[in-house]
């Protein structure tokens, strides 16, 4: 496929379902059966990021956002949904970056410990890579019958069947500015340039499986790279009042340019999203490990626990604990066929956080918010990263009313 052409369509998918989603919101509902229904979600944080380690301090003043809007209707004897999906992160992140009291030229959101994908042609360590432009465009069809369900969907930028919802779209991290230490070994495929997946529901359970692109998004935000179904993956999971989990595991072809070797990824996750007693309480507790098929047999993993409790009616408190076993030294391209060990480093963090909503705001959700993460590292990293801390000061904006739902 053109990747000059593409760009073009996949904006106008995304356009034209946000604008559809609120025209809808100021219409009365449609009685048609085959009518359009639509709707929108969002999430955007704009602050200040700051993050502290010995011999280094990093700001940023900074935005991490998303848009999406999706139409369905009924066709033939099933329904069709069409999602689109866009980011200004191209434009929002690694642009007022400070160290020492300098404006630096950075490839994203400053994250102490963060690794995954590339900047200028060097692996990035230390920073969140912004999301692309195109965050996803596509289309499901699926068929209900008595006790099971159907559905097989094609996306020109989507998300595989492997790892639990991404965390951008998680309830138990909507309030956190801040994306996981885990995120590459959990739900980093949610921005895949050609998916083709399909699935079966019995019940309370599902079977899913999926083709796709192995390889991460390249350094280029704003185009979409060449669709190539050259990896596989397939998940199971389960669905029960608050509470759904899932287990998935796919093979992944070369997914970073600067260690040329396939990759197996596996991971599992249990997600409440209910109430205690009358306080609305999502979870999330998630394990991925990804397997090197390197010469030295590479492997890391990464445990989560998150959660966001409304604590009052307009006040809700977020936190995310973490263990990651990564490599961050020694980072760097490794032409195919040179067999080198990996200096895993061991990393835990904890974060605490919480977000104030302001009540005169009409204009959708807007909020006032801040966190604290601190750290915990190995003799070997403390050499480098002792003292490691960071914050977050923001607001929050996301529409009011219902949003897109997300369940695996």
């Amino acid at each position: 496929m053109n990747e000059t052409t593409s760009l073009p369509r996949a904006l106008a998918l995304t356009i034209f379902c946000l604008i559809g989603a609120t025209a809808e919101a100021q219409q009365p509902p449609a009685t048609s059966p085959s009518a359009w229904t639509w709707t929108a979600d969002a999430n955007v944080f704009v602050g200040f990021n700051h993050q502290t380690r010995l011999f280094a301090n990093f700001a940023a003043w900074e935005s991490q956002n998303w848009f999406m809007g999706t139409g369905d209707r009924d066709l033939g004897p099933g329904r069709l949904t069409i999602l689109g999906m866009a980011s200004l992160e191209p434009f929002t992140v690694g642009k007022l970056v400070y160290a020492g009291g300098l404006n630096i030229s950075a490839g994203g959101s400053p994250q102490l410990f963060q690794t995954g994908e590339s900047f200028e042609g060097v692996p990035l360590v230390n920073y969140q890579h912004p999301h692309d432009l195109i965050m996803g465009a596509g289309a499901t069809y699926r068929i209900v019958r008595p006790n099971v369900a159907y559905y097989v969907g094609a996306d020109l930028v989507g998300s595989p069947t492997l790892g639990p919802t991404p965390f951008m779209h998680r309830p138990s991290a909507r309030n956190n500015p801040q994306a996981p230490l885990s995120h590459h070994f959990l739900d980093s495929t949610h921005i895949t340039s050609g998916v083709v997946r399909g699935g079966v529901a019995p019940g309370n359970f599902g079977f899913e499986a999926s083709v796709f692109r192995g390889e991460e998004p390249d350094e280029n935000r704003l185009d979409i790279d060449q669709p190539r179904l050259d990896s596989w993956a397939a998940r199971v999971s389960w669905r029960g009042g608050p509470w759904q989990a899932q287990f998935s595991g796919g093979r992944l072809h070369e997914p970073e340019w600067f260690e040329p070797y396939d990759m197996t990824r596996l991971t599992a996750s249990i997600a409440f999203e209910g109430s205690v007693g009358s306080r609305p309480l999502a979870a999330t507790m998630a394990w991925g490990e990804n397997r090197e098929f390197t010469p030295f047999k590479g492997i890391s993993f990464g445990y989560l626990l998150e959660a966001d409790f409304l604590a009052t009616g307009a006040t809700s408190v977020y936190g995310r604990a973490e263990k990651v076993r990564k490599q961050i030294l020694g980072l760097g391209f490794h032409p195919k066929g040179f067999g080198h060990p990996h200096v895993n480093a061991d990393i835990d963090a904890i974060t605490i956080g919480a977000v104030r909503d302001l009540p005169w705001v009409r204009l959708g959700r807007l909020g006032l918010g801040a966190d604290l993460t601190l750290y915990r590292m190995g003799p070997d990293m403390a050499l480098f990263y002792d003292g490691a801390r960071s914050a977050h000061v923001f607001i929050r904006w996301r529409p009011g009313g219902t949003a897109v739902t997300h369940v695996h």
